[in-house]
């Protein structure tokens, strides 16, 4: 597993990154690559330009107002889309 700081905050399995855009832990750019984020709460999360390559994204939940880099598959990456 690896567990990946930004900007002070620990991401792990699992983690709340609901509406990140609006908190210091603002995902965009973030090199998250190789990070298991599976499980994690990615509703309304900004991860545009993020580096996602190897993550693991599996049971990760997120909404139509997250954020993706472009060219980025979530559904593809194991992540639940809903309108929550």
């Amino acid at each position: 597993m690896v567990v990946v700081e930004v900007n002070g905050y620990t991401i792990e399995p699992g983690a709340n990154l609901y509406r990140a855009v609006l908190s210091e832990a603002n995902l965009a750019g973030a090199d998250l690559a190789g990070a298991d984020l599976s499980g994690a709460h990615l509703s309304g999360a900004h991860l545009s330009g993020a580096n996602l390559s190897g993550a693991n994204l599996s049971w990760a939940k997120a909404n139509e107002e997250t954020v993706w880099p472009e060219g980025f598959d979530p559904v593809a990456a194991g992540v639940t889309v809903s309108d929550y």
